[in-house]
Formats: structure tokens, C-alpha cells, sequence
């Protein structure tokens, strides 16, 4: 059989993959440059703040009343956000690659856990105060603002654009490096070595989140149980979403850690319960904590001190966390070891 005229019997297949690569460059160049671009906002009012400037901070704010205090707070979130800058060229520059997994690994769980939160968070309660749910229960006019309301849009915002910039890029990254870890369905994986410890991990975990899990659905519901009375008396539509959103991720982390363990969901994608341990373990983990760390420094208000109970949901999050991603963690590892093993 004759071909038509001007058929050709030429391969078209490395045209088109050199054609597909230069468009996922393209993006990631693009991606690149809005990751970067969405950090400056954030870096100029730190450094700022840092140099002494007053940029954002009304009179009268308790932030300026522990300069020095402030001083390295802002040192160190400087150096947070510049950390991203750095994953970002790691995640687009091809000595990137040769980068050991664990260092590259650990700062995108941290960045996952410290931006997931904002970008689900912020959204949500600009939703709420549009409906009218950000009033106080009690009121407190005379309280001065902590920052002017512009620097929160600004920098939530930026954190929004870089959380999405810089998930895409690790996702791209991750599918051509490690893509092959989480091939499959659940029902597929194979027993793993040590499936009993991760059972027990698993069962840990699960049984930590109920103190956290209960204490933040019970604030989420109205219950001023265990929450200082400084903070009982702020409540607004803002703490409320904050307070769902915790106890979803704490939720998130363990339906993960035990989809992974016991092997549940057996019709499911493996990404799906990795994506799950991933997520929640991250925001649960960091943003308990910060807010750990946080409740150790000092408060001008002695009614806003954190409580016992806040403090050890706050911890219970974290600890939570870590076992969670343990089991990720060691899911991964022991998939890469059987990846490398000849056939």
C-alpha cells in the first residue's frame, strides 16, 4: 500500500518530547519568577522593621515594646522566607537534581506545613468577615492593633502566590524524580518489613489526636474550655475558621499515617494517603510548633497567657505530626530500596 503524498514514515516521538520539555521549562521559569517576586513584599517590610522602620506598626502596638525581641523574631523569619527562594532554585536548576533528598525533603514538609495553613486559612476568613462573622463576643475598643490591616493582606497574599508557585514546582519536581515511589493503588503495595511498627506508629498517633482534635472542634463550637480568658474574650470569625482548620489537618494526618499502615482504602491511588500524611503532618507539626514556641516567650497581658490545655494541644499537634510523617518517611525509603534492587 502506497502512502498519501507528503506522508512521511519519520518518527515524531523525540520532537515531541523536546517539545514537551521546552513548555515544562517555560513553566517552571515562570513559576520560578513569581515564587521569587512573591517574597519580596514580605523581606522588604521584615528587613524594614529590622532597620527600625515603623512601616505597617500603629502607636500604641505591643510590638513595639520588645525591640529586641522583635529584632530576631524578624531575623529569623528573613531567613525563613530566603530559605525559599533557595528551594525554588533547587526545584528548577538541573544541579538541583543532585541534591540529597532529605535536604531538600525537610524544608518543603516545613514550608508545606507554615503555607498550607495560610493559604486555606486567609481565604476562608476574608469569606467569613464578608458574611459578617468577625465581631468579638465581647467588645474591646479601646485595644490598640496589633498591625495596621493592609500588612495582612499584603503578606498573606504573598504567601498565597508563593505556597501555590512553589507546591506546583515541587510537584513537577517530585513526579520526574520520585514519581515512581507512589505508582499504583493501595491494594498493590507490597507488605512492608516493618508493617507491625508502622501499625503501632499509626495507633499512636491516632490515639495522641484526640486530646488536640477535641480541644479545637470544642473551640470551633463556642466552648471557652481550657482557652485563657484574654483569648476567650478576642474570638472572632478569624479564630473560629482557624480552629476547624486545625482539627482537619490533625484528621488529615491520621487518616494518612493509617491508609499507609494498614493498607485501608485498597481502590485508592498511593498518592492519595501519601498526600494526606504529607499535608497534615506538615501543618499540624509546625504550626503546633510555633505556636509552642511561641506560648514560651513573654505576653504583656497576663490574661493572655497561654493555658495548660493550650499548650498541650499544641504539643499533642506536634507530636502527632512527627509520628506521621515518620511512617510517610520510611514508606518512601523502603519503596526507593525495593526501585533499586535488580530485578
Amino acid at each position: 500500500m502506497s502512502l498519501p503524498p507528503g506522508s512521511s514514515t519519520a518518527p515524531v516521538t523525540e520532537p515531541s518530547r523536546a517539545s514537551a520539555r521546552g513548555r515544562a521549562d517555560r513553566v517552571r521559569h515562570v513559576l520560578r519568577a513569581v515564587a521569587v517576586v512573591s517574597c519580596l513584599p514580605y523581606l522588604g517590610l521584615k528587613t524594614a522593621w529590622i532597620a527600625g522602620s515603623h512601616l505597617g506598626i500603629p502607636e500604641g502596638s505591643s510590638l513595639l515594646e520588645h525591640r529586641a525581641q522583635m529584632a530576631v523574631a524578624n531575623a529569623l523569619t528573613v531567613l525563613m522566607d530566603g530559605a525559599v527562594i533557595v528551594i525554588v532554585l533547587l526545584l528548577t536548576r538541573p544541579w538541583g537534581r543532585r541534591v540529597p533528598a532529605w535536604l531538600l525533603a525537610v524544608p518543603m514538609w516545613v514550608a508545606t506545613g507554615l503555607l498550607v495553613p495560610v493559604m486555606t486559612g486567609f481565604p476562608l476568613q476574608l469569606l467569613v468577615r464578608a458574611l459578617g462573622g468577625s465581631v468579638p463576643e465581647s467588645g474591646d475598643a479601646g485595644k490598640e492593633p496589633f498591625l495596621d490591616e493592609w500588612v495582612f493582606g499584603v503578606v498573606y497574599t504573598g504567601f498565597i502566590v508563593q505556597g501555590l508557585a512553589l507546591g506546583t514546582l515541587f510537584v513537577l519536581y517530585a513526579r520526574d524524580r520520585w514519581g515512581h515511589l507512589w505508582r499504583g493503588r493501595v491494594r498493590e503495595l507490597p507488605a512492608s518489613a516493618v508493617g507491625s511498627a508502622q501499625r503501632a506508629t499509626a495507633v499512636a498517633g491516632a490515639v495522641l489526636a484526640l486530646f488536640p482534635v477535641t480541644a479545637h472542634l470544642l473551640w470551633a463550637c463556642g466552648s471557652s474550655a481550657g482557652l485563657s480568658t484574654g483569648r476567650a474574650a478576642d474570638r472572632t470569625g478569624d479564630f473560629y475558621v482557624l480552629e476547624v482548620l486545625d482539627a482537619g489537618f490533625l484528621l488529615s494526618a491520621v487518616a494518612g499515617a493509617w491508609l499507609l499502615a494498614f493498607r485501608r482504602g485498597r481502590a485508592l491511588p498511593a498518592r492519595v494517603p501519601l498526600a494526606l500524611a504529607w499535608t497534615g503532618s506538615a501543618a499540624t507539626a509546625c504550626w503546633g510548633g510555633w505556636l509552642a514556641l511561641a506560648s514560651l516567650g513573654p505576653v504583656d497581658d497576663i490574661s493572655r497567657r497561654p493555658t495548660e490545655a493550650m499548650t498541650l494541644t499544641y504539643a499533642g499537634q506536634m507530636i502527632v505530626g512527627m509520628l506521621v510523617v515518620t511512617i510517610g518517611a520510611h514508606f518512601l525509603a523502603e519503596r526507593s530500596v525495593r526501585a533499586e534492587r535488580p530485578v
